[in-house]
């Protein structure tokens, strides 16, 4: 039985009728549904709405509606069912149905070094908090609210960035973006629009971060990177207002800024925008406090749920210096109006419950255990390579004994359907966080076959 009030109506259907032609509603009517079945909007075996539902919709009678669809199953291409409703016909002369775009087969072997193990997302505890917002929320929340971000989200990150990393964070200064790259791009955008379009990178660096400034019109200029971190002497060579580091855990090269560099450069002077994209883990170091915390009027803190939860949720923030706060929110608010208000708020709950303090911890424990598998089958597989930047993070550095031809290598990698990413002739990034541990032995030991075709293939 169904709902008082509430009548059967099926799927939504496009039919326009013009009442100016003076051609017949119902005649105009056969051939829109005529149109749709040889078409293909309408393949072989869809449901139409209810002869009550569309006449509704196009404001006509509904005698119209049935008589139209009467002569249609006369025709062949409708067929009714006692009870059940009006479908298309599969003998319809219809065109194919759109076939859906082939779904790419991932690798068996894939080392991204970007991802944490999404097995372990906590879908319980997530399912939780989205049940109790969709029933605790009131309807305005829904509306268009403070580009910054939801006040729940925002007050609940002020306390979680203060006691987990350190970071001086008042909720009124935080800015709740769609992901990391979407917080690196509008604050590149306020920085051009600012006068301030050459804006330094660490070299090597995460590749992303130079597209994305390039894209906003940045003049992106790439600074070395050596064992202490980013050389603040090439720096201020480079003549830049504003530089990207990732200060407690280099990507690609795993290192930490060490303390005199810290303190060289929050004596540069210029905008130190502080991409905090992993140091939730660490193994074999003491905790690293980020560098905001130091200087919280000189630095942008940007940090993202993408490497504790998951990067499809597309969470991320930025932590400003008050006189940033206000051209950032600005520039958020039309860059798409707000990030998904439904996903702030489950993530205020996983915050605010400890549940995600917990999964943290849990990942921390996941991964060291993957680290140390990789660790170990490298060691078998690939003898006279070094390992580096391994104390914390999602991903290993692999120094070869001997180079290879990188193209050559990635290809083979394919072929044996291993997928590493950003290799160089020496040195390989393997990420571990998202390989079970049963089958990173394996995917390190195909790894070494394709390198050693690589290298058989200069010779």
């Amino acid at each position: 039985m169904r709902p008082e009030g509430t009548t059967a109506s099926g799927p939504e259907l496009l039919i326009e009728l013009q009442r100016e032609r003076g051609r017949p509603l119902r005649a105009q009517l056969e051939d829109g549904l005529r149109d749709a079945v040889r078409s293909g909007r309408l393949p072989a075996g869809a449901a139409l709405p209810s002869s009550r539902a569309l006449a509704r919709d196009l404001g006509v009678s509904r005698r119209l509606v049935v008589e139209a669809f009467a002569q249609l199953a006369a025709e062949g291409y409708l067929v009714t069912r006692q009870g059940a409703g009006t479908f298309v016909a599969e003998t319809a002369a219809a065109a194919p149905a759109p076939v859906p775009a082939p779904q790419p087969r991932p690798p068996r072997y894939d080392f991204f070094p970007g991802a944490p193990d999404l097995s372990a997302f906590p879908r319980a505890a997530w399912a939780r908090a989205v049940r109790d917002v969709l029933r605790q929320t009131p309807d305005h929340a829904l509306n268009y609210g403070d580009p910054r971000g939801a006040p729940a989200l925002r007050n609940a990150l002020a306390g979680y960035l203060v006691r987990a990393r350190g970071v001086v964070a008042q909720p009124e200064r935080i800015v709740v973006t769609s992901g990391a790259a979407q917080a690196l791009s509008i604050l590149a955008a306020v920085l051009v629009r600012r006068g301030t379009p050459r804006i330094a990178v660490e070299d090597p660096s995460l590749p992303e971060h130079s597209v994305v400034l390039a894209r906003r019109g940045a003049d992106v200029v790439p600074v070395a990177v050596d064992d202490e971190g980013i050389r603040v002497d090439a720096l201020a060579r480079t003549e830049a207002a504003a530089v990207v580091v990732t200060a407690a855990h280099q990507m690609p090269l795993g290192v930490a800024l060490s303390v005199d560099r810290r303190a060289a450069l929050l004596g540069w002077g210029g905008l130190v925008v502080e991409d905090d994209y992993d140091a939730e883990f660490r193994y074999d170091r003491a905790p690293l406090a980020a560098l905001q915390g130091l200087a919280p009027e000189q630095v942008a803190y940007l940090g993202s749920a993408s490497k504790t939860l998951a990067p499809g949720l597309r969470l991320g923030w930025l932590v400003l210096p008050a006189d940033w706060v206000r051209d950032v929110a600005t520039e958020k608010r039309f860059s798409d109006m707000g990030t998904d208000i439904l996903g702030q708020l489950a993530f205020a709950r996983l915050i605010e419950s400890g549940a995600y303090d917990r999964h943290v911890r849990v990942l921390r424990r996941r991964h060291r255990l993957r680290r140390d598998a990789m660790v170990a089958a490298i060691e078998r597989h690939l003898p006279g390579a070094e390992v580096l930047g391994i104390a914390a993070g999602l991903h290993a550095n692999v120094l070869l004994a001997e180079p290879v031809d990188v193209r050559a290598f990635e290809a083979a990698c394919e072929a044996r359907s291993v997928r590493v990413y950003g290799s160089r002739r020496r040195m390989i990034a393997l990420g571990y966080a998202n390989v079970p541990e049963a089958t990173i032995e394996r995917g390190v030991e195909l790894l070494a076959q394709a390198a050693d075709e690589a290298r058989a293939r200069q010779l």
